[in-house]
């Protein structure tokens, strides 16, 4: 079984180490000691929490076909009289987006504001960080 060191699950729920930490003591994560004498997590744990966390396209009013919606903060708008690019920060994920300046002026982008990215690709690549087994 995979276990996800403290620091790692901080940074993949986009929260601190502190507030794992603060979980793990809540009784809402149990911790394990990791090879190396570390606190850690049970990786299925993890992700069955992270997907408990997780918002639904339900809370930010909208309904559609993509799964994969995150809410975030515009941090950047480059736009020229006919495309823009739009960057997000959502949680620990950079998001960028190129659409029609027209669509930015519709939707009232500008860094500061909140918006929500929205994913439907036919073609997502995955990669393992551990080694083959």
């Amino acid at each position: 079984m995979s276990h996800v060191r403290i620091s790692d699950a901080a940074r993949f729920l986009g929260v601190s180490d502190d507030t794992v930490r603060r979980w793990v003591s809540a009784g809402s994560l149990t911790s394990v000691t990791d090879g190396a004498g570390r606190m850690a997590i049970e990786g299925r744990e993890l992700a069955t929490f992270a997907k408990a966390q997780a918002g639904t396209a339900q809370e930010v009013g909208s309904v559609s076909s993509a799964r994969n919606r995150f809410v975030g903060l515009v941090t950047a708008v480059k736009a020229d009289t006919v495309m823009a690019q739009v960057e997000m920060q959502c949680g620990p994920f950079r998001v960028v987006s190129l659409m029609s300046s027209e669509a930015v002026d519709e939707l009232g982008l500008e860094p500061g504001s909140v918006a929500v990215a929205v994913i439907k690709s036919t073609n997502v690549i995955i990669e393992s960080l551990e080694g083959a087994s």
